[in-house]
């Protein structure tokens, strides 16, 4: 097989060749016409010098000739596929001969006995930019050619586009998709709001005014897709055109960006599909600080749950850190096992890599673990996250979340861990549920310890795209078959961002936090999940209550309308980000959480033996002063600031 690439890769290379020199044959023929043809010319012209002897003219040719030729290729003209040239290319060329010109010019002044053996100046500027005009004609008419050709051989299977921005990235997309062979696209027109360009053409399109009679036009025309090219689009931009454009059928992509960190660097745009990320109405956070790289370099960290959703983006951060060794602790081993793998494979040996299959509610193996490898950093991830799950199983809670952080924590504290980290979530805050509740207890494990020589600091974020048992891997399932999709209520708002933004939310915190902090992200607005299954419904080019249906089931046990806010500005503290806060929270002592931790297992040991779950709940509002039932909460919903906010960006 390699035998056969390398012929191909010679064959290949020799017809380039045979190009090369068949082009430069060329443009040596193009130069003698035109050096003839310049003769001519001053002889028969008034002002035209006399006609010197052959000898003469033939050294005075090969002269120009010469320079001409050897600047043209020590500027690699002759290195461009010609077809798919631009100005910079034809002005490269043209710079060139200037440059050979001139030097010809002043070796024919060198060599001459007098003023009158050889062309002038302003008779050489004639001959250089006659010689130009002919060979960039000749490459221009075979652009043009190559092009028509090209479009006309694959007019007929493209797809009719239309590019909302007329500006100069629109105008780029659209000389892209005209003459890149392998475009698939079609353009048809423009869309945009500037009234100067309403009605002109740009790249031999059409502009059309943006706005309500866009739909007309786009309905009138063979447009299948529409086209978003527009410089800095928010998400309330994107989401705003998005569902403006989807109501014509087509489908909607946007040109800009790539959304991943690692494809940024070059800033190169590229046409993709709209995500569900970009209609998260709001600026997608993005930490990129080297001094927060700098601050995990060299250091040992452990990460619990490391192979969960968060974990698991955690360890690719941490990763890209240089650290001295990354320690991933997971009781799932096939979450584990994926995350080693993929580490492996990128990373290779530059990467300190080693993963334990431990659970969090052993105490001896936890210690074991942290005496082997002495982190120095901790970030807690492990939990049991599901509400519905945790309310049948509410023990299984207790044992996990919050005996298990108590073990970890312990574990931290006597082997000396620098920081230690605890993921929370916004269901923390006045819990209406088991889980809720639990990670709230996990909150107040972290803030007792402000004595530690270890810094303990917690992390509050909302709902995760895309992470495992999230609402998004389920509606994509449900509408992969067909649907319906099934929400628990219409009325049901909740915060969310990306795994890239809660992992980096956490590195921040880890390298910011001191002592027993509460660190809060400002999530922006709530999304209403009936607008997200919608929005995902459009997406997938179907149409949202005629393509697939969308189900109302009911509020599932412990479940409320709304999570509550975050961000207050009266009990919060402001950090170097703008974005990240801090919770003015105060902090139980060791001794109060203890007797809290006693009270829960005592009362897990009592459900268990008596099989009764009600005296979890029972405990559970000893134990957290904000616990609330889910019942009385939604009651009073529709008051709630939240649900008001959400109302308010509906009406506007």
């Amino acid at each position: 097989m390699d035998h056969i690439n390398n012929n191909q890769d010679k064959s290949k290379s020799s017809i380039l060749h045979k190009r090369k020199c068949l082009l430069f044959a060329i443009d040596i023929a193009c130069f003698i016409l035109v050096y003839v043809l310049f003769l001519l010319l001053s002889q028969f012209s008034s002002s035209g010098s006399r006609i010197e002897s052959l000898p003469t003219h033939i050294i005075n040719a090969a002269i120009f000739l010469v320079f001409i030729m050897c600047a043209r290729l020590a500027f690699r003209v002759y290195n461009n596929v010609w077809r798919y040239a631009n100005a910079k290319v034809f002005l490269t060329m043209m710079t060139a001969d200037a440059v050979g010109g001139c030097a010809a010019l002043l070796l024919t002044r060198l060599l001459s006995p007098s003023v009158d053996a050889f062309i002038g100046i302003w008779q050489s500027i004639t001959l250089v930019a006659l010689y130009d005009a002919l060979t960039l004609a000749l490459r221009f008419l075979y652009k043009i050619r190559y092009q028509r050709l090209n479009m006309s051989l694959n007019e007929m299977n493209k797809t009719g586009v239309a590019i909302v921005g007329a500006g100069q990235i629109g105008a780029l997309l659209a000389d892209e998709l005209v003459y890149s062979h392998n475009s698939h696209y079609k353009p048809i027109c423009f869309f945009d709001k500037d009234d100067a360009k309403i009605g002109s053409m740009i790249c031999g399109l059409k502009v059309y005014k943006s706005g309500m009679e866009a739909i007309d036009v786009i309905k009138n025309l063979p447009i299948q897709e529409i086209f978003i090219a527009l410089p800095k689009l928010s998400s309330e931009e994107a989401l705003e055109m998005y569902s403006f454009y989807s109501q014509t059928g087509c489908k909607v992509k946007i040109y800009d960006t790539p959304m991943k960190e690692a494809d940024r660097a070059d800033g190169k745009r590229t046409l993709r599909e709209v995500k569900i990320e970009d209609l998260l109405f709001r600026e997608s956070l993005i930490i990129n600080d080297d001094e927060i790289k700098d601050y995990y370099a060299g250091q040992t960290v452990l990460v619990t749950g490391g192979g969960g959703s968060i974990g698991s983006e955690l360890c690719r951060q941490i990763a890209k850190c240089n650290p001295k060794q990354l320690v991933i602790v997971d009781i799932y081993e096939n979450n584990a096992y994926n995350i080693q793998q993929e580490l492996s494979y990128q990373y290779g040996k530059k990467l300190n890599l080693a993963v334990e299959i431990a659970s969090v509610r052993d105490a001896k193996r936890l210690e074991y673990i942290f005496e082997q490898y002495r982190p120095d950093i901790v970030f807690h991830a492990a939990a049991h996250k599901h509400v519905p799950l945790m309310e049948h199983s509410a023990c299984e809670a207790i044992k996990n979340n919050v005996l298990g952080t108590y073990n970890t924590a312990n574990a931290a504290e006597k082997y000396n861990v620098k920081k230690f980290i605890l993921i929370s979530t916004d269901k923390a805050v006045n819990p209406t549920n088991i889980m809720g509740a639990s990670k709230r207890l996990c909150e107040m494990i972290i803030q007792c310890r402000t004595d530690s020589r270890t810094s303990f600091a917690a992390v509050r974020f909302g709902n995760v795209l895309g992470s495992n048992g999230s609402v998004i891997p389920l509606f994509q399932r449900q509408i992969e078959n067909g649907g319906p999709i099934t929400i628990t209520d219409k009325r049901i708002i909740r915060y969310f961002m990306t795994i890239p933004e809660a992992s980096q939310l956490v590195m921040q915190a880890g390298a910011m936090a001191k002592r027993g902090e509460l660190f809060v992200l400002d999530m922006g607005k709530p999304v209403k999940i009936i607008d997200l299954a919608e929005n995902m419904i459009r997406l997938s080019g179907l149409v949202p209550y005629k393509d697939i249906s969308i189900v109302e089931i009911g509020l599932r046990p412990g479940e409320k309308l709304y999570e509550e806010l975050l961000i207050k500005t009266e009990t919060l503290t402001k950090t170097e980000n703008s974005m990240i806060f801090i919770e003015k929270d105060h902090p139980l002592t060791r001794d109060e959480v203890d007797i809290k931790l006693n009270i829960l297992r005592q009362a897990v040991e009592d459900a268990e033996n008596r099989k009764n779950m009600s005296v979890i709940k029972q405990a559970m509002k000893k134990t957290v002063d904000t616990y609330q039932d889910a019942d009385e909460i939604n009651k009073k919903a529709e008051h709630a600031e939240e649900m008001k906010q959400v109302s308010n960006s509906a009406a506007n």
